[in-house]
């Protein structure tokens, strides 16, 4: 049985510290392919609650209480909704990364860079490329 190499992933601190040359090495898409897997089983675990609290019914009399908690329900069933979305994109994202694609602008094919990736690491466009697209969809409604 071949050893399993194991890699110590960085923090985002020393993501942010290390050079352009190093982009995407095995130590960031290790730091990615964690912090996505960990968003998908947050997803999941807030899916799983969601079903229990609207199996949960209460009998309330008042039309106003009644409404109130309809209206949280929809609410949640949103969050949820958006959710759902996002654990496609995180899944694109994970076969992006055993692709070797993950990280790099669809558009441009540039690198969309380490700050953009930690604050959505389901970005597909880098910045540029993305503002461009909402600036078409505003003047168009695309």
């Amino acid at each position: 049985m071949a050893a399993v190499k194991e890699i110590k992933l960085p923090t985002e601190a020393e993501l942010l510290k290390m050079p352009d040359s190093a982009y995407m090495n095995e130590a960031q898409l290790g730091f990615f392919r964690a912090k996505l897997q960990q968003m998908e089983r947050d997803i999941l675990q807030n899916a799983d609650a969601t079903t229990e609290h609207l199996r949960e019914t209460v009998i309330v009399p008042d039309p106003a209480d009644r409404a109130t908690i309809e209206e949280e329900h929809a609410l949640e069933l949103r969050t949820r909704d958006r959710e759902r979305k996002l654990l496609k994109k995180i899944a694109q994202s994970l076969g992006k990364i055993e692709s070797g694609d993950y990280g790099y602008c669809e558009e441009t094919g540039e690198a969309i860079g380490i700050p953009r990736l930690l604050a959505r690491p389901t970005a597909t466009l880098s910045l540029e490329a993305q503002q461009r697209r909402e600036l078409r969809q505003k003047m168009f409604g695309d």
